[in-house]
C-alpha cells in the first residue's frame, strides 16, 4: 500500500506531561485523602522517572543517528567498510577460554581469516570488542607464547560467547534466496559479492536503520500508544477486541471476516461522534481533512468489511461507557488505539509482518487459538516481532473449550519459550488463557479476563518503559552492538593496512631516495662510457688504417697473412698483372678495415658490459633487467633498403659513401691507368732540384706536394733541362743552354755518335723495363693508392657534399667506426636510462600509493576508535546495561 498507515496523533486528554503539575496537598482535608495523596505522589514520581528515561533515550537515539550517518558517509567517501564473519577458532591453547577465540574473515574474502579474541558485553562491559590473538614466539624456548588478550583473566560473571555475540542483529546482510548451506543461501551469496558491492549493501542497510531510528524517536516522543491485535485466521481477534470494548463493534463470523486494518479510537478524538473513516488510497489520513477519507456510520462496518477484499485502512471511532479506571480505550491518561489486523495466513501475510515491525507499534497482542496453537506463519511472526519488541502480549483464546488445560498451557508456554524468551520469562503478566466469546455473549467478565485487562492496562499505561521505551532500547542496544563488531573488525583491518603501509614505505622510500641521489652519477657514468668507448674505437681504427696505407704505399699487402701479391706473369700480361696487384692491395686495405671494425666490436662488447654493470649498481633488486641481447656481428651491417653511392671518387676521397662495401669490389677502383705502370712524374720529381745558385743545394719534392696542374708540368721540363745543364738556370741560362745544344748537334762528329748513343739508351730502357717493372709496379700502384686515399677534400672538378667527404680515407673510416660504436653505446645507455626512469617512476608511484594508504588507514584507525568511543558514550549517558538479552535502563 502506498498510503501511510499511522498518522500523527493529537493528545486530546491529559498526558503524562500534564501530570507533573500535580503536587500533593500539604494537609489533607479528609482522612481518606491521605491514600489518594500517596497514590498521586507515587504516580508523579513514576511520570517523572518515565520522562527522564524518555529524554535520555531520545538523546541516545539522536547520538546513534549521528554515528550511523557519519559511518555511512565514511563508507562512501573515505573507507570501504568490510563486512566481518566470526566463526569458532579451530586452534585451542592451554589456559585460554575455549570459547573466546574466533576466526575473523570478511565477506569479500572468505578464504582469508585471522585469529581474534572476542570479548562479549558482560561483566560490567558495555561493548563487545575484537583484539588480535596472534601469539608471539619465545626465541629461547622456540615455542609460541599466548598474547596479552589470551592471558586476560576471565571474570566470574563472564559467560561463554553466545551465537548472538558473533552475529549482526540489525546490520545483517542476509539474502534469503535459498536454504542455509546451499549455493543460493544468504551467507553464500554475500561471500560472492565484491567488496564495493557489499559496502553498498551495508550502506543501504544503514540508511534503512536511520529511517527506523527516526520513527523510533517519533514513537518515543509520541504520548499515544498503539496496540496491534493480530494472529492466525479465526483465532478470535475481532472477538477479543469486542471483549475489550464490552460491545460488538468488529464483525464476527465463522468465516474469515476482517480483511482490512481496522484502527479503533476513542470517539472523544472525533468530537464524540461514532464513525467509520475509510482512508483513501494514496492519502495520508487526517481526521480534519475529509479529502483524505470517506465517512460511514458504524452500522455500515460489517458491510464494508465483508463486501470488499481490498486491503483498506479503516478508522473507527467508538465510545466506551466505562469509567477511565476500567476502560483501556478511554483511560483518561493516554491516547490508545487498537488495531485489528487481518489473519497472518491470508494473502496479507507480508503486509501484517511489515506492520508488526513498524516503529509506530508500541504493543503487539498476539491472539492464538488454544485448539491450534502456533502455525508456521505465527512462529515466523513471533520470532521477528520478539526481536523487535522483546516483550509480546499473547492471548490464548477459546481456552474454556479445552479439556486438558494443563497440557495445553505447558505446550503453549514451551513454544513461547523458544519463540520469545523474554515474554516467557514474564509469562504471568504477558501470557493469558481466556475465552473472549463468553465475555461478549454473556456480558460476564471472568477472573482470567479481568487479569488480562489489568495486565494489558498495566503494560500499556503503567509499564510504559517496557511497552513504549523498551523496543527502542532493544533496537539501540542491537545497533550499538553491531557498531561494536563492525568498528572493531574494521579497526583491525585498518591497523593491519596501516602497519603494512608503514613496512612497505620503510622498504620503498630508501630505494627511491637512493635512486634519485644516484641519477646524476649514472648519467655521468654512462656519458663517460659512451665517449670513452667511441673515442677509443675511432682512434684504434685510425691508427690501424694509417699503418695499412703506409704498408700499401711501399707496395706491400696490409694483411699479408690473408692477402698476398700475385706473381709477375710476363710482359705480355703486364696490364692484367697491374690490375691484379692493384686489386690485391685494395683487398688488403679492406681487410684492415674489417680488422678495425672487429676492434670496435670488441670495444662495444666491453662497453655494453660496463653499462650492464652500471645497471646492476644503480637498479634495485627485483627490477627486471633489459631483455635486449647485443649482437656484435650486427654492427657495420647495411640495413635492407639503405642506398650507398658506388662512385669510386666518393669512396676513396671522402670515405663517407660506400665505406664498408670494399674498395676491391668496386669496378672503377681496380681500373688500371698508365701511371700505375710507369709513373714518370715520380721519377722526374725524384731528381728535380729546387734551390738557388747562391746556396748550391738541392731538395727532392714529395709527390703529395705536387699538383697535376700546368705549373707542375713546367717544373718537370725545367728539371729536365737542369739535369743536362747541371745548374739552376734563369732565362739567360736557358738560352745559353739551348745555343750550346744546337752547337753540339751541328758538329759532324757528334752526329756520328748520336745514333749509337740513342740505341744504347733505348736498349738500357728496354732492359730496365724487363727486369725492374715487376718490382716497381706494386710500389707504383701502392703509391698511387696511398696518394688518392690520403687526399683530403674532393678531387678537382668534384663538389664537396659534406664535412665527412672532405676527410681522408683513414679519418673517414675512423669517424664511421666511432659513430657506429657510439650508436651502440648510446642505445645501451638509453635502454638503461629508460629502465632507470621507469623504475624511479614506479617507485615514486608506489611510495605515493603507500603514503595514501597510510594516510587513509591512519584516519580509518582513528575514526573507528572514535566511533567505538562514541557508541560507548551513548550507552553510558543513556544508562544501558549493554547486554543484548537484557536491554534496560539503569535506575
Amino acid at each position: 500500500m502506498s498510503q501511510s498507515y499511522f498518522p500523527a496523533y493529537r493528545p486530546l486528554r491529559p498526558t503524562p506531561e500534564s501530570i507533573e503539575d500535580i503536587t500533593p496537598v500539604a494537609t489533607p482535608a479528609r482522612e481518606g485523602d491521605v491514600a489518594d495523596l500517596e497514590m498521586t505522589k507515587e504516580k508523579v514520581d513514576d511520570v517523572q522517572q518515565y520522562q527522564e528515561h524518555r529524554d535520555r533515550l531520545t538523546t541516545a537515539i539522536d547520538s546513534t543517528t549521528s554515528i550511523l550517518t557519519d559511518l555511512r558517509d565514511f563508507n562512501k567517501t573515505s573507507w570501504v567498510v568490510r563486512y566481518p564473519h566470526l566463526k569458532p577458532s579451530s586452534s585451542q591453547r592451554p589456559g585460554i577460554h575455549p570459547n573466546a577465540r574466533r576466526s575473523l574473515s570478511f565477506a569479500d574474502d572468505p578464504s582469508t581469516s585471522t585469529e581474534v579474541m572476542l570479548t562479549p558485553p558482560v561483566g560490567g562491559r558495555l561493548r563487545r570488542t575484537l583484539t588480535t590473538a596472534a601469539p608471539s614466539v619465545d626465541a629461547e624456548a622456540g615455542m609460541e607464547v599466548p598474547s596479552a588478550a589470551d592471558k586476560a583473566p576471565l571474570h566470574e560473571d563472564d559467560g561463554l560467547v553466545s551465537k548472538s555475540d558473533t552475529e549482526f542483529h540489525v546490520l545483517r546482510l542476509d539474502l534469503k534466496l535459498g536454504p542455509h548451506g546451499t549455493t543460493t543461501s544468504g551467507p553464500t551469496l554475500v561471500s560472492q559479492l565484491e567488496k564495493s558491492s557489499i559496502a553498498s549493501l551495508l550502506s543501504e542497510r544503514i540508511a534503512s536503520s536511520l529511517i527506523h531510528l527516526s520513527k523510533l524517536r517519533a514513537r518515543v516522543q509520541d504520548t499515544s500508544s498503539k496496540v496491534l491485535v493480530t494472529g492466525d485466521l479465526n483465532a478470535g481477534k475481532s472477538t477479543f477486541v469486542n471483549a475489550l470494548l464490552r460491545r460488538e463493534v468488529m464483525p464476527v463470523d465463522q468465516q474469515p471476516c476482517t480483511t482490512m486494518f481496522c484502527e479503533v479510537h476513542d470517539a472523544a478524538d472525533n468530537e464524540g461522534v461514532e464513525e467509520v473513516h475509510i482512508v483513501k488510497e494514496g492519502s495520508t489520513y487526517n481526521h480534519t481533512d475529509e479529502a483524505t477519507f470517506t465517512r460511514h456510520t458504524l452500522s455500515d462496518l460489517e458491510d464494508i468489511v465483508t463486501e470488499s477484499d481490498a486491503q483498506r485502512i479503516l478508522k473507527l471511532y467508538v465510545n466506551d461507557p466505562r469509567d477511565p479506571q476500567s476502560s483501556l480505550l478511554s483511560n483518561g491518561t493516554v491516547n490508545i488505539s487498537l488495531i485489528d489486523a487481518p489473519g497472518l495466513n491470508r494473502d496479507s501475510l507480508k503486509t501484517t509482518a511489515l506492520f508488526a515491525r513498524q516503529e509506530e507499534i508500541d504493543v503487539v497482542v498476539f491472539v492464538v487459538s488454544a485448539e491450534n496453537h502456533f502455525t508456521l506463519s505465527a512462529k515466523e511472526f513471533l520470532w521477528n516481532a520478539s526481536n523487535e519488541k522483546a516483550y509480546l502480549f499473547i492471548v490464548v483464546n477459546r481456552f474454556d473449550q479445552i479439556r486438558d488445560k494443563a497440557r495445553c498451557k505447558r505446550l503453549v508456554l514451551d513454544q513461547i519459550r523458544q519463540l520469545s524468551p523474554r515474554t516467557w520469562e514474564d509469562a504471568a503478566d504477558l501470557v493469558h488463557f481466556v475465552d473472549s466469546a463468553s465475555v461478549v455473549e454473556t456480558g460476564e467478565v471472568p477472573e482470567s479476563f479481568q487479569n488480562l485487562e489489568h495486565s494489558l492496562r498495566s503494560f500499556v499505561l503503567q509499564k510504559r518503559e517496557k511497552s513504549k521505551l523498551l523496543p527502542a532500547i532493544t533496537f539501540l542496544n542491537k545497533i550499538l552492538s553491531d557498531l561494536d563488531l563492525l568498528t572493531s573488525a574494521n579497526g583491525l583491518v585498518a591497523s593491519a593496512e596501516l602497519q603494512q603501509a608503514q613496512d612497505d614505505l620503510a622498504r620503498a622510500r630508501p630505494v627511491l631516495e637512493k635512486m634519485l641521489a644516484g641519477r646524476e652519477e649514472l648519467d655521468e657514468a654512462l656519458a663517460s662510457v659512451e665517449d670513452g668507448m667511441s673515442g677509443e674505437a675511432g682512434e684504434k681504427a685510425k691508427q690501424r688504417l694509417e699503418s695499412a696505407l703506409e704498408t700499401v704505399g711501399k707496395g706491400q699487402s696490409a694483411a699479408p697473412e690473408i692477402i698476398s701479391l700475385p706473381s709477375f706473369p710476363g710482359m705480355l700480361q703486364l696490364w692484367q698483372y697491374t690490375r691484379d696487384v692493384k686489386k690485391a692491395l685494395l683487398q688488403s686495405i679492406d681487410e684492415a678495415v674489417k680488422a678495425a671494425e672487429n676492434d670496435a666490436r670488441a670495444l662495444a662488447v666491453e662497453g655494453v658490459a660496463k653499462v650492464s654493470t652500471l645497471g646492476d649498481a644503480h637498479l634495485p633488486l627485483g627490477v627486471e633487467r633489459s631483455k635486449r641481447i647485443f649482437k656484435p656481428e650486427a654492427m657495420f651491417v647495411v640495413r635492407p633498403g639503405h642506398k650507398r653511392r658506388s662512385s669510386l671518387n666518393a669512396v676513396v676521397v671522402g670515405g663517407a659513401y660506400g665505406l664498408g662495401i670494399g674498395l676491391a669490389a668496386q669496378p672503377h677502383a681496380v681500373d688500371v691507368e698508365l701511371r700505375d705502370i710507369i709513373d714518370m712524374r715520380h721519377y722526374l720529381m725524384r731528381f728535380a732540384l729546387v734551390g738557388s745558385s747562391d746556396e748550391g743545394k738541392s731538395t727532392m719534392l714529395e709527390e703529395s706536394d705536387i699538383s697535376t696542374s700546368a705549373i707542375s708540368m713546367l717544373s718537370v721540363g725545367v728539371g729536365a733541362v737542369t739535369m743536362v745543364g747541371g745548374k739552376t738556370l734563369g732565362a739567360r741560362g736557358l738560352l745559353e743552354g739551348l745555343v750550346r745544344i744546337g752547337d753540339l748537334f751541328g758538329n759532324a762528329a757528334t752526329r756520328k755518335w748520336a745514333a749509337p748513343i740513342a740505341g744504347a739508351v733505348a736498349l738500357g730502357l728496354t732492359l730496365y723495363f724487363v727486369y725492374e717493372l715487376p718490382n716497381t709496379i706494386p710500389r707504383t700502384v701502392g703509391r698511387h693508392i696511398k696518394t688518392i686515399l690520403s687526399t683530403t677534400g674532393p678531387l678537382p672538378g668534384q663538389a664537396s657534399s659534406s664535412a665527412v667527404e672532405q676527410m681522408a680515407f683513414a679519418p673517414a673510416h675512423a669517424h664511421r667506426i666511432s659513430k657506429e660504436t657510439r650508436k651502440v653505446m648510446r642505445l645501451a645507455a638509453w635502454d638503461l636510462r629508460e629502465r632507470f626512469r621507469q623504475t624511479v617512476d614506479e617507485r615514486a608511484a608506489e611510495v605515493k600509493a603507500w603514503e595514501e594508504v597510510e594516510r587513509v588507514a591512519q584516519r580509518a584507525v582513528e575514526w573507528f576508535e572514535e566511533c567505538g568511543r562514541r557508541a560507548e558514550e551513548v550507552r553510558q549517558k543513556a544508562g544501558f546495561t549493554g547486554q543484548i538479552d537484557a536491554p534496560v535502563l539503569a535506575q
